[in-house]
């Protein structure tokens, strides 16, 4: 019990929380009337949200998506700024920033399935260290203006973002930079695999 009643205890169990938080899935659902767990790649995240909308409402396709996108960003970054106003450590909000990716990752309102993990990380990563999240940021939006497939525009971006933080940030530790990083490129496996089969569905 006294880690419920710690402040770190506390602030784990809130990024964690708040980051399990299915958005893309309450907001197809609520406005598209639909699951996108049975759609599409059955992704909880903007990428399918957009994906199965164009197919059930074009109408709303975009704008649902686009909301999905920031909600997720935002589940990453509102709980770190919190604990960073009540004087959290580095340490401590590195902890919260690897749990908010889990808990988008493995979402206790799921039964532990959840997203990719990309904007969750982006979020983290834009309060931790955000010249290298701007740099990854940058380049998945290049990659998804010219590739036009979101997995590995995604992966891209991170690997970029990885690379920036060792050159920008090089007095950190990047320990939970790379779990963050690993963590995502898991929940991509299934589109690696695509990838090097050629199978891989552009954004169209």
């Amino acid at each position: 019990m006294s880690f419920l009643t710690n402040f770190n205890g506390q602030m784990y169990i809130l990024a964690y929380l708040v980051a399990s938080i299915p958005f893309g899935l309450i907001l197809a659902k609520v406005f598209g009337k639909v699951d996108v767990r049975k759609e599409g790649s059955g992704n909880i995240g903007a990428t399918n949200v957009l994906r199965v909308l164009k197919q059930k409402n074009p109408a709303l396709a975009k704008k649902i998506s686009i909301l999905t996108l920031v909600c997720d960003i935002l589940k990453g970054v509102l709980p770190l700024l919190f604990a960073k106003y009540l004087g959290a450590s580095e340490a401590t909000l590195w902890g919260m920033a690897v749990l908010a990716v889990l808990g988008h990752c493995f979402s206790i309102f799921l039964m532990f399935e959840g997203g990719k993990g990309v904007a969750t990380g982006l979020g983290v990563m834009l309060v931790m260290i955000p010249y290298a999240a701007i740099v990854g940021l940058i380049v998945w939006g290049i990659s998804a203006k010219t590739i036009k497939i979101s997995s590995l525009s995604s992966l891209l971006g991170i690997f970029a973002l990885l690379i920036a933080s060792f050159i920008l940030y090089p007095n950190i530790y990047h320990s939970p930079v790379v779990i963050i990083v690993l963590l995502i490129v898991y929940k991509h496996s299934s589109n690696i695999i695509n990838l090097l089969s050629g199978k891989e569905k552009r954004v169209v």
